[in-house]
């Protein structure tokens, strides 16, 4: 009776005092491989040139926080002004299945931060507490071939107050080279308030 007493005290300790590094889970071939292509510097220079309707943007993805997780910092501005960026985000990137979804955060104190990917190892004095899930508006994608994945938002789950909007929607492809996102905002009736109207934009690597 002791022997089964004490075999069962062992086990207890065993389960409720598991390093949580234990429960750790290395990312698959392909989640490395979206953490892969997505980090980088973007622009739509190209599609600015031939349509007029399009802004050169600057997109640029740090990846951060390494031991912690796939964290990218994300900065995203008109290109020549890329010390104002108008968009500071922080995505992380995990897998559910043959799901891969991208969580988006915004940064507290955003300013603070703004620019410190030459030296990204800054980023580690940055803490969970100085960021807020942007809940409903993480990005699921799929893989659909190698070095290919397309996804997005929900259907109305992000919501959006910028220019009268209720909610917003985004449609992502991402390839090794380039990324399409196309973001747009809709009123409360459905009408598009802000965001590109033909099409997404289309972000090419350097």
């Amino acid at each position: 009776m002791r022997i089964v007493i004490l075999s069962l005290f062992v086990a207890l300790i065993s389960i409720c005092c598991k390093s949580p590094h234990q429960n750790f889970k290395k990312n698959s071939a392909e989640l490395n491989e979206l953490v892969a292509i997505m980090q980088g510097h973007y622009t739509s220079e190209k599609q600015s040139i031939s349509d007029k309707d399009y802004f050169n943007i600057s997109l640029r993805m740090t990846p951060i926080w390494r031991s912690k997780g796939n964290y990218l910092f994300v900065e995203q501005a008109i290109y020549n002004k890329q010390d104002q960026p108008y968009r500071v985000r922080i995505y992380k990137l995990t897998q559910q299945g043959d799901n891969f979804i991208s969580s988006i955060y915004t940064v507290k104190d955003e300013k603070a931060w703004i620019g410190k990917w030459a030296t990204p190892e800054v980023y580690n004095q940055l803490t969970e507490n100085d960021i807020e899930i942007k809940t409903g508006c993480e990005v699921v994608l799929n893989r659909v071939s190698k070095n290919t994945f397309e996804g997005a938002t929900g259907n109305q789950t992000c919501p959006s107050e910028l220019r009268g909007a209720g909610w917003a929607n985004s449609k992502v492809t991402v390839t090794e080279n380039s990324i399409l996102s196309w973001d747009q905002g809709f009123d409360k009736e459905g009408k598009q308030v802000w965001g590109a109207t033909k099409g997404g934009y289309q972000f090419i690597k350097m």
